[in-house]
């Protein structure tokens, strides 16, 4: 018999603006089911971000369905979990966990979450070439997802370049010699004037959050013959987009990737199928906004 009650939570640091728990359920609401959903935050719990172990210890001792797992802990969560789904194996990051019969099971709705957002904001942007900032655990799943939308090629800068370097590695063997490689951020604006109107900009650092504003490169390195596509949504309109919109590039915010991440986290929570079509009504509520994603001005 199915269930028709559900706890679940978030474990990261400064979560408090997150929407994961408003969309969650009223997704579980419209379903007619009771579903908790609660945030463990590493702020203010006082806990490093090491600790996730010991939290995803707790909550299944404690009788939650699942967990959904966000900056800093996508990859440090990885060693405390009994199994992984293909596609976390593959990435070595996880952004979902569910508890099944005593085994806590990682996946990874990331991947499918920006791509759906991308296909849907950004449908005929070109891909032969994208810079993407960000080699964390939210970075992995941005650069697989753009890689199996069909990009020629994706080039990793990150604040720490071995980092860089190993997803870079990591992408050749899972998609082939040549689709990816690592590069360090004085390269930027080389590389930036080298995708011009061939592709674009992927951000998946956390610069921009609430809890760390600012840019994440020179404002002057955009230019029209990119897009951009952001990977943070709150604030929704950050400070990389509003540079972006005023320096002509398409801009895609990370509201969608936000929406359709949750909507496969809730099947994989519940077994059931989410709206995806509600939820996007709902972030767009929530945010107080009537339109997000690609704009040009």
């Amino acid at each position: 018999m199915a269930k028709d009650s559900y706890l679940v939570g978030l474990i990261g640091s400064g979560i408090g603006p997150s929407l994961s728990p408003a969309l969650h359920q009223r997704e579980a609401d419209r379903q007619g089911l009771r579903y908790l959903y609660r945030l463990l935050d590493l702020d203010v719990l006082g806990r490093a971000p090491q600790a996730v172990g010991d939290l995803v210890r707790a909550a299944r001792d404690l009788g939650y369905d699942g967990l959904n797992i966000t900056h800093p802990c996508k990859q440090l969560v990885v060693d405390h979990l009994d199994a992984l789904s293909p596609q976390a194996e593959a990435l070595g990051a996880v952004n979902t966990v569910v508890f099944e019969g005593g085994r806590a099971v990682g996946h990874n709705t990331d991947v499918t979450g920006f791509a759906a957002s991308f296909a849907r904001g950004l449908p005929d942007a070109p891909l032969e070439r994208v810079v993407q900032l960000g080699a964390g655990g939210a970075g992995a799943a941005v650069a697989h997802a753009v890689l199996t939308l069909g990009a020629g090629r994706v080039t990793v800068v990150d604040a720490m370049p071995s980092r860089a370097a190993d997803l870079a590695d990591s992408l050749v063997r899972h998609f082939g010699p040549g689709r990816a490689d690592a590069a360090t951020a004085d390269r930027l604006t080389v590389l930036l004037g080298e995708v011009d109107g061939k592709g674009g900009l992927v951000h998946a650092t956390p610069t921009g959050m609430a809890a760390h504003p600012g840019l994440p490169l020179s404002a002057e390195l955009l230019h029209p013959g990119l897009w951009v596509a952001e990977v943070v949504y709150r604030p929704l309109e950050t400070e990389l987009l509003r540079a972006a919109r005023a320096a002509g590039c398409a801009a895609l915010g990370g509201g969608g990737m936000a929406v359709f991440q949750a909507a496969d986290a809730f099947r994989l929570f519940t077994g059931r199928e989410p709206d995806s079509v509600r939820m996007l009504a709902d972030f767009e509520e929530l945010v107080g906004v009537e339109r997000w994603g690609t704009s040009v001005r």
